[in-house]
């Protein structure tokens, strides 16, 4: 199901829902390597605001907070 749009109609519900209900902020998180979805994060308003390193089931992974502000 990969590339037909899946994710991003998906994350735009997601933010039209925060935003008809006044979220200030919508914070996310994922790791380091998943390109295609921190691609559609920034294209959708959302900023790398912080990178850690974590342990993901055993294995060493860099974790990447974003933040959305709501639009004004």
């Amino acid at each position: 199901l990969r590339g037909i749009g899946l994710g991003k109609e998906l994350l735009l519900r997601a933010l039209d829902h925060c935003d008809r209900l006044g979220f200030k902020e919508i914070h996310l998180w994922t790791v380091q390597g998943m390109d295609a979805a921190r691609t559609l994060y920034e294209q959708n308003g959302f900023e790398l605001v912080e990178q850690y390193d974590g342990d993901q089931w055993g294995k060493l992974v860099r974790e990447q907070k974003f933040i959305r502000k709501a639009p004004d």
